[in-house]
């Protein structure tokens, strides 16, 4: 593996804790309440949000690197 390469992954791996950090340290009752809804969602739905999420994470990927 390649030093830029496993550069890019630790900043990546690093900006995703900040982000998913930031609910819970900025507003800690939306994120419970927001645990307590996903706690509640089915299989389906939650396999959804996640196919979403991917999707949109890699349109965003592709978008920045043009």
């Amino acid at each position: 593996m390649s030093e830029t390469l496993l550069h890019s992954f630790w900043v990546a791996s690093a900006l995703v804790l900040v982000i998913e950090g930031l609910m819970p340290f900025i507003s800690p009752i939306a994120f419970r309440r927001s645990l307590l809804q996903m706690a509640s969602m089915t299989n389906r739905q939650l396999r959804m949000i996640g196919l979403f999420s991917m999707a949109f994470g890699v349109a965003l990927l592709y978008w920045v690197n043009g």
